[in-house]
């Protein structure tokens, strides 16, 4: 049988202070942990690990289901970031982040999809309440937590091939061209997209429905296969100004993206103790997890109060290398990590229905999950400065 988590998994406590390599204590990653108490961090916590984590393995192979959206909805993720007046739950950022974790943790797939959508709701929620934003149909639908979004807004660092474009009518937009990941395709009943116009190199959002518009071809991907991602052309669709969320010039939203792609998400974070904890497990891997762990606790709480003091009016340009060092090095802890748990399990861990295969194409996944131009230099720089000398 594939190896499963322990029930208590996960789990710093709440109680649980971090700290980094100089022992240094950083409230960023305190807060997460306790976010532990907050009533939907604990449901949300319990359901992983009794529901989503087992069926990992059967989830990758057979795709998120609608009973798991129809679930994830019921304990209010569908709308948690929505004001409190949509039933939302009024969680700060460091609840947010333990919510990303724990479901990371989980269940990789499940956790791809719900995070397309979660951010759009916070981002519809941040929309003004006049203009385009006030009139928007779906608007109130999607803050209720009664439409699942999917999100297509990475093809813009890809400017000025591969993208989508708007081209500007009367009264909206027509969007056309290909989104080269969408995940959810099946599930997700709107989209937000971000789509370039050539003419003025503004970024366009939009929210739209999904419809006849759309054109979905499978993606056959060796890493979070039951995600549901897809590339999907869109043909001629059309935006009134009613559905649009903003338009941005290209270069702030370049910026802007640089910048939010810089952080280390708690992604990695859930992940990295999912699989630390099935080490821990293994006859011999006790060394390694104890050799391990408070390295990860340092990534994560560097992270976190670094992407705090960005978010809190610091100069998110002036922290940005050392916030790309930090995710660069997450990525690499996930590689050897992942690698840990193969040669731990030894042959056990080489079939495709272990979870030790399962992480390692999860861990594949993030390396290139969020990546911009900056970030890519950033990596394929470490790799190169890596390399080990012969005594």
């Amino acid at each position: 049988m594939p190896a499963q988590p322990a029930a208590d998994a996960t789990t710093a406590d709440a109680t649980t202070t971090e700290t980094t390599t100089t022992g240094t204590t950083t409230a960023a990653a305190a807060a997460v942990d306790a976010a532990d108490g907050q009533p939907l961090v604990a449901r949300t916590k319990k359901y992983a690990l009794e529901h989503l984590a087992p069926a990992a393995l059967r989830t990758d192979r057979e795709g998120v289901s609608r009973d798991t959206v129809e679930d994830l909805r019921g304990l209010g993720l569908l709308n948690h970031l929505a004001p409190p007046r949509f039933g939302g739950a009024g969680l700060d950022r460091h609840a947010d982040r333990r919510l990303h974790e724990v479901l990371a943790y989980a269940d990789l797939n499940v956790w791809l999809i719900w995070a397309q959508h979660a951010p759009a709701v916070a981002r519809i929620a941040g929309t003004p309440p006049t203009g385009a934003g006030g009139t928007h149909p779906l608007v109130e639908p999607v803050l209720r937590g009664e439409v699942l979004i999917g999100a297509a807004l990475s093809d813009v660092r890809r400017y000025p091939t591969g993208h989508l474009t708007a081209r500007r009518t009367r009264d909206g937009w027509v969007l056309n061209g290909t989104v080269s990941w969408f995940s959810g395709w099946g599930l997700s009943e709107a989209a937000i997209l971000a789509a370039v116009d050539p003419e003025s190199e503004d970024v366009v959002l939009a929210l739209i429905p999904i419809d006849e518009h759309f054109r979905a071809t499978p993606l056959e991907l060796q890493a979070v296969t039951g995600s549901r991602t897809e590339r999907v052309r869109v043909l001629d669709a059309v935006v009134p100004d009613a559905s649009v969320l903003a338009v941005k010039p290209l270069a702030d939203w370049r910026h802007d993206d640089i910048s939010t792609a810089g952080n280390a998400g708690p992604q990695f974070f859930g992940l990295g103790r999912r699989i630390l904890d099935e080490i821990a497990d293994e006859p011999h891997g006790g060394g390694v997890a104890d050799a391990w762990l408070p390295y990860l606790r340092s990534l994560r709480a560097r992270a976190y109060e670094l992407a705090d003091a960005a978010l809190d009016g610091g100069d998110p340009d002036a922290s940005l290398t050392a916030r790309l060092s930090l995710k660069v090095r997450a990525r690499e802890a996930l590689t050897t990590l992942s690698r840990a748990l193969v040669v731990a399990r030894a042959g056990r861990g080489l079939p495709a229905d272990d979870t030790a295969q399962l992480h390692a194409r999860a861990v594949l996944f993030l390396q290139v999950q969020g990546q911009t131009r900056t970030e890519r230099a950033a990596q394929l720089d470490s790799i190169a400065d890596s390399v080990p000398r012969l005594p």
